[in-house]
């Protein structure tokens, strides 16, 4: 199986954090987004990862290359048409079944739906309470028949997460070819739902399997909020610091500099990090971002970016400086 990995877009939602680094690679939880979506797929023993890049595309393929010790392949979409067009990019590479991840969220999920079923797709989806911004699944006598992107009206309450299976690929690519033959777009962007209705509608058989957990990290507060949510699964580090508090849960990078610090509850501190006379909390900071002398909570501070002074919430991204 290859596991087809689309990490394209701009990350508009979590500017500024992602005007110099790509979504996938802003971190939380002691590791960029990207690791812990890869990590929750390597028990399937993918064969192959397929990274789909645009914008600042270069970080993804440096990190990954770096990172992982295991077949790599790596195509761009160099304009961004939507999910369809990015996923049609790695026809000449993928010729089986595969596995597709939209990696801007955490999620837990038993995968053995996937050796068990007959069925030629299965998409992952969750209830949720608003399914408005989101695809939804309409499930009728064990199968999906209908499928909706971003609804006007509430016909379902199963939202679409972002992780399909799909167990012959060509199947798809055709589909997304009629697709695109047929304009079936919304707002000039070709989704995937689309595709897969296509497929429902020549006869395919499709079924929804649950996540159990489902975190967005789309925006600076859902980032903070999935934050939380991995530290609070995550072993004690018990890494305390002379001179100063961890309260867990947190994670400390070992080459984090903390002095006369209160780190925590619910810190995230990167590699290169120094927090000097400083108190931080339900924060995220990148490496080699520099607090000294503030009070640091529910903010996520970009890479190389300097807090000086009596602060609060705060939203920073790279290289940026503050004084308070």
């Amino acid at each position: 199986m290859d596991i087809i990995l689309p990490v394209a877009g701009l990350g508009s939602r979590l500017r500024p954090q992602t005007w110099n680094k790509p979504k996938p690679l802003v971190s939380l939880a002691g590791k960029p987004i990207l690791e812990h979506v890869i990590d929750r797929v390597m028990p399937l023993r993918p064969n192959r990862l397929v990274f789909i890049t645009g914008y600042l595309g270069d970080q993804i393929e440096e990190w990954a290359t770096r990172r992982y010790d295991m077949p790599l392949a790596f195509v761009e979409q160099p304009v961004m048409r939507g999910q369809s067009d990015a996923i049609l990019k790695t026809r000449e590479i993928v010729t089986g079944d595969a596995l597709i991840l939209f990696p801007d969220m955490l999620f837990e999920t038993d995968w053995s739906v996937i050796g068990e079923t007959d069925a030629d797709a299965v998409m992952f989806t969750k209830e949720v309470e608003d399914p408005s911004a989101l695809g939804v699944a309409v499930v009728e006598e064990g199968r999906i028949t209908r499928l909706v992107e971003k609804p006007r009206e509430p016909i379902s309450n199963l939202a679409v997460i972002g992780i399909y299976y799909v167990r012959e690929m060509p199947r798809l690519f055709a589909a997304m070819d009629e697709q695109l033959r047929r304009r079936i777009a919304l707002k000039n962007e070709y989704f995937i739902a689309d595709a897969l209705q296509i497929m429902i509608d020549e006869g395919a058989k499709v079924v929804a399997a649950p996540v159990t957990e489902w975190e967005d990290c789309g925006t600076v507060e859902t980032l903070i909020a999935s934050n939380r949510w991995a530290l609070d699964r995550m072993a004690p580090q018990n890494r305390q610091r002379p001179g100063s508090i961890v309260v867990e849960p947190s994670v400390i990078a070992e080459d984090a500099i903390v002095e006369r610090a209160i780190i925590g509850p619910y810190a995230s501190i990167a590699s290169g990090a120094v927090v000097r006379d400083a108190i931080v909390r339900d924060a995220i900071l990148e490496s080699n971002a520099n607090v000294a002398g503030a009070l640091v909570e529910r903010s996520v501070i970009g890479r190389r970016a300097k807090v000086r002074g009596q602060a609060n919430s705060l939203n920073i991204g790279d290289d940026g400086a503050v004084e308070l």
